[in-house]
């Protein structure tokens, strides 16, 4: 954990330098790195945690950190109703929970750090990872198909892979 904390945060320090902005990206970035670990753990993405990060995009973006206040805003609302929508769409369809609401606020507090602009490109690349690992963890006998794979970490991952290398992705998408 450690050393992919600190390779994480060279990356950080290589884009952004040694700014306010690069700090504040840092904390972020530990920030998803202990709601990753603790939803791989427990299944849970607690309000102490993802209701400070939201609360934290918005207030960044006050200053025009990485996106506008608007954007910020609609992103949040956007972020949350999106995988809302999606857990009800499948509850009433199987009956079963697809998702914790702790995706939703995870998605909404994204959205909250980059916009609403952002999260095609997040749910996209969750939605990839999160396949192909799964995939793999049934292939090789890992896991059965009626375990539950956390959500949170590979949104954790798409979010952060987003903020730093958005417009690479934009281009390869």
């Amino acid at each position: 954990m450690e050393l992919f904390t600190l390779l994480c945060s060279l990356a950080v320090i290589a884009l952004y330098g040694y700014t306010w902005l690069g700090l504040v990206v840092l904390f972020f970035t530990w920030w998803l790195i202990t709601l990753s670990f603790i939803d791989f753990d427990t299944r849970l993405l607690p309000d102490s945690l993802t209701l400070p990060l939201l609360w934290g995009g918005l207030l960044l973006n006050t200053r025009h950190g990485i996106t506008d206040l608007t954007s910020a805003v609609i992103g949040a609302v956007a972020g949350y109703l999106i995988l809302w929508s999606i857990y009800w769409a499948f509850k009433l369809l199987t009956g079963k929970e697809g998702m914790g609401y702790g995706d939703f606020k995870l998605l909404a507090a994204l959205g909250a750090w980059m916009g609403w602009q952002a999260l095609p490109i997040v749910i996209l690349v969750s939605s990839i990872s999160g396949v192909v690992l799964g995939g793999g963890l049934m292939l090789f006998g890992i896991i059965q198909r009626t375990n539950p794979i956390p959500f949170g970490p590979f949104l954790a991952i798409a979010g952060w892979i987003t903020l730093l290398w958005r417009d690479t992705l934009v281009h390869l998408l």
